[in-house]
């Protein structure tokens, strides 16, 4: 085959239409499928586009060597189009037309296969799908993944333009934070033991762009950590759409990036929005309706005080409770009445893994209260009961006990007990967007490994009151312009309006037991420059991955990146982390651990 004389294909794979018919055409791309019937041997080739049908008639002189073609091997074909006799294949959209061969030519020829590219890839075992991954990229289902991820970042990227934003690229390679996840070190040749960092986010940077000038910087911007994988994270690399705003209010940056993130789902969705403004949900309303900062809000199951209702409790654990200042929450569980003991016993066992001594309920069932602790209720207590959980014939209620702590663990615990009731119930698969921001963290907790204070979120939030809250409010009741953005019971972003004020980040700072000279040591640049005037700013950073999970209704984010790493951060299609040379580390000036003889 020449390759200067003519194009390598007059059109793609998915191109061809029934407007083609008489037309001679030149296509390149993989082998899928090849059916020998004598004298009419069928070929379907694929590319990026489509596949398109090959026919070769037995006069061919190649038709031997198309019978013989491995699968996946690269070929380029040479013919006429015609309407495909015996009717059109519904499932591609070249479907009603197919090519009649005149010309052939191997251009690669593919080994046998690890594993068969299927439209299904799933079907393989992980390990095997990571070190071939460029197989399993070919597949349908991942082709359009990938280029369903880049159509959503090229639509942000024109969203925020159009909002006035400007996109600027932050270093790579800058120093280690003393925060957060991990940080990937990078050791510097010219600077020998120094360690440049992979950053973790580019907050410093952003905060920085800020005080330059810049009032509404994005990028998508790579960002590095070293932490253990989830599902929902990758253990490596992953990227977020990094925003950050000069001159704005947290309601305006919450309002510019709920417009954003609304627009991509109406835009990558059909699915409907629970409400079309996202509501905004206290922390401390958060924890007590629904025992989380990410509730998936898809269904109810809120847990309801029952402290009140119960006061005068005959039974032993509500009394102990109360007597200690603890709480009480009770959630309602829809047609609990009809569910068996063991489901039940799934809650309970789910309770006690979530660390609380149990799950006592009781259910009406045709008038009559039973279960655990129907018989300890007064009329009273049950009248209570059914007006506060609005219950109706056939409901039951669960009770979760335990101690109140500004650390929510009894609360955190019932949250999991809601997340289990659901999963039994079947609930949280509506096909829906459920929305909202979560607002008004605590800006400290209490460190009970140090007995002392400390941040709980992001210690460089402007807390809520500035100077005279810090001055006059108890630590643990100051509260932060600190926000997250939830979908579905799934977090895609933190956020905060920054702490600009020197005179506020040493009065934060000294209340957690830091000097000023801990900031400015480990945060020499973004304190340098808040000296020589800072605008009040704030920003956030939604998850791109996370996003097009989502979309794309996939459980696992490695199913959304092109190349991920495994559970164990190991890239297996390039064999990293690897080893590196003696020569390359006297570079460095590292020395190699050698074993012990």
């Amino acid at each position: 085959m020449s390759y200067q004389q003519e194009a390598l294909r007059t059109h793609t794979c998915g191109a061809l239409r029934e407007s083609d018919a008489g037309q001679a055409v030149r296509l390149m791309g993989w082998v899928g499928r090849v059916r020998d019937f004598g004298q009419l041997t069928f070929l379907d080739l694929r590319d990026h586009h489509g596949i398109t049908q090959v026919v070769v008639p037995s006069q061919r002189s190649f038709q031997a060597q198309v019978k013989e073609l491995r699968p996946e091997s690269v070929v380029a074909i040479g013919g006429k189009v015609q309407l495909r006799e015996g009717g059109a294949n519904k499932n591609h959209v070249t479907g009603a037309v197919e090519v009649v061969a005149d010309t052939f030519h191997v251009e690669s020829e593919s080994e046998i296969l690890p594993f068969p590219v299927t439209d299904n890839p799933k079907s393989e075992g992980e390990e095997a799908r990571l070190k071939y991954r460029f197989l399993d990229l070919r597949t349908e289902r991942m082709q359009r993944n990938i280029a369903f991820r880049s159509d959503v970042i090229a639509h942000i990227r024109k969203t925020m333009v159009s909002k006035g934003f400007r996109e600027f690229q932050t270093p790579i390679l800058t120093s280690s934070s003393p925060e957060g996840a991990r940080d990937f070190l990078v050791p510097s040749r010219l600077n020998p033991g120094h360690c440049y960092a992979l950053p973790q986010a580019p907050q410093q940077f952003k905060q920085i762009i800020m005080c330059s000038g810049f009032d509404r910087y994005f990028q998508i911007a790579p960002c590095f950590r070293d932490e253990d994988p989830r599902a929902d994270r990758s253990p490596g690399d992953f990227y977020q759409l990094d925003v950050e705003m000069s001159f704005v209010t947290q309601d305006e940056v919450l309002s510019t990036v709920e417009d954003v993130i609304a627009d991509v789902f109406r835009t990558f969705s059909d699915r409907s929005f629970q409400n079309d403004v996202f509501p905004r949900i206290a922390y401390r309303d958060a924890m007590l309706r629904f025992g989380s900062d990410k509730p998936d809000l898809r269904y109810s199951l809120e847990m309801c005080s029952a402290e009140e209702a119960l006061a005068q409790s005959t039974f032993k654990v509500f009394q102990g409770t109360l007597s200690e200042g603890g709480l009480i929450r009770c959630i309602k569980v829809p047609g609990g009445a009809a569910q068996s003991r063991k489901f039940f016993d799934q809650l309970d066992a789910a309770a006690k893994a979530a660390g609380l001594g149990g799950l006592p309920y009781a259910s009406l069932k045709e008038g009559e209260w039973k279960g655990s602790v129907a018989k300890f209720l007064s009329e009273k207590e049950r009248g209570d009961l059914t007006s506060r959980l609005s219950l109706q014939e056939g409901d039951a209620v669960v009770f979760v006990t335990g101690k109140d702590d500004h650390k929510y663990t009894t609360l955190k615990a019932g949250g999991k007990v809601r997340s289990k009731i659901a999963e039994l119930l079947g609930l949280g698969h509506e096909k829906e967007w459920a929305f909202c921001w979560i607002v008004d963290y605590p800006l400290y907790e209490w460190n009970e490994d140090e007995d002392k204070i400390d941040f709980s979120h992001n210690p460089f939030s402007m807390p809520q009151g500035g100077m005279e809250a810090l001055s006059k409010q108890e630590p643990l009741e100051v509260l932060a312009y600190q926000y997250d953005l939830v979908c579905n019971g799934v977090e895609l972003s933190s956020g905060a309006i920054r702490n600009h004020r020197q005179d506020i980040m040493k009065k934060a700072f000294a209340l957690a037991g830091y000097d000023e000279s801990v900031v400015e040591s480990k945060f020499p640049a973004l304190w340098n420059a808040f000296r020589f005037g800072a605008p009040p700013h704030g920003g956030i950073a939604p998850g791109i991955d996370r996003i097009v999970m989502l979309l794309l209704d996939e459980p696992n984010i490695r199913e959304v990146i092109m190349f991920p790493l495994n559970q164990k951060a190991q890239d297996l299609m390039m064999g990293a982390p690897s080893e590196v040379s003696d020569e390359q580390l006297s570079e460095l000036s590292l020395l190699r651990k050698r074993a012990a003889d």
